[in-house]
């Protein structure tokens, strides 16, 4: 999420309105992007259970008024995240996307989930098993040791920890989603 170049922000920045629009009608023509829909866009197939239950927390982030859609406006201001959100503001969607029981804290268990669903969706192999990382992750960062990761927690932790922010960051790049857009925009 966080890694498209400049020159790609530049373009997407200088599209017009009309473009986004046309865009958005023509991937879901009734103005409303359905799970089925998003799922679909993202070129999801056959997921695991677990897998489809991180991809639906996925698109409840998205769906900000929580009406079971994504519109307009929500699709772009997932693209601002995208492409223009501050670090902060990403961390905040991450912990929201890995607070999957909307807790407020983020349990060992909702952690391997989520990594192990990104890993499999994303099909790259990783030196380190996904128990170990999420182990390590609350080693380095569950200050008080009660097993939850907090919004403070977490906040402070990855950023004051440059690996974990860069793993973090590298698992949830969707700049080829953000390719694929820029591509059919093209006229």
């Amino acid at each position: 999420m966080g890694n498209c170049n400049d020159s790609m922000v530049e373009e997407l920045q200088s599209c017009e309105s009309h473009q986004w629009y046309r865009k958005f009608m023509t991937e879901c023509p009734s103005g409303l992007l359905t799970f089925y829909e998003f799922k679909k866009f993202f070129g999801l197939k056959n997921l695991s259970a677990s897998s489809n239950a991180y991809i639906l927390t996925m698109f409840r982030t998205f769906d900000m008024n929580d009406d079971g859609f994504i519109d307009f406006m929500e699709y772009v201001a997932a693209l601002s995240l995208v492409l223009k959100g501050g670090v902060q503001q990403k961390l905040r969607w991450y912990f929201k996307l890995y607070d999957i029981d909307g807790s407020g804290c983020i349990d060992r268990d909702e952690l391997l989930q989520i990594i192990k669903s990104i890993r499999a969706i994303n099909g790259i192999p990783h030196e380190m098993s996904a128990e170990d990382f999420a182990n390590m992750v609350f080693d380095k960062i569950d200050v008080n040791g009660d097993g939850e990761l907090s919004y403070e927690e977490f906040m402070e932790g990855v950023q004051n920890d440059e690996m974990l922010l860069k793993t973090l960051t590298e698992s949830l790049d969707l700049s080829h989603i953000i390719s694929k857009i820029k591509g059919e925009m093209r006229v």
